[in-house]
């Protein structure tokens, strides 16, 4: 599955557009991450506790919309996007999206 973020796939041609696609995951606080979070923000720098649930998270969102173009015979996603939504307060949703498409055939 070709993944881009462009609207054509560089070097191949889209013979049509399958539809959109996406992914989509929630993910909560843990409150181990927090602690250690919270310390971490005392002394300033990266908080990678949460970096890491954001890209666990991105991960499962854009794995979730493959799973989804693969199920309609896409060849590919073009214009993938993300967006982040908070549900609650210790809650968060990540989506992910784009158009599948068909490709032709490489000559």
């Amino acid at each position: 599955m070709i993944l881009v973020t462009t609207e054509t796939v560089p070097g191949r041609s889209i013979e049509r557009a399958v539809g959109l696609v996406r992914g989509n995951t929630v993910r909560a606080k843990h409150l181990g991450r927090d602690i250690v979070a919270a310390l971490r923000n005392l002394v300033g720098g990266e908080i990678s506790e949460y970096s890491e649930l954001m890209t666990e998270a991105r991960n499962e969102a854009t794995n979730r919309m493959i799973e989804q173009a693969e199920a309609s015979g896409a060849d590919a996603v073009v214009g993938i996007r993300f967006i982040t939504a908070q549900i609650g307060a210790g809650s968060a949703e990540l989506v992910a999206y784009g158009t599948a498409v068909k490709l032709r055939p490489k000559e």
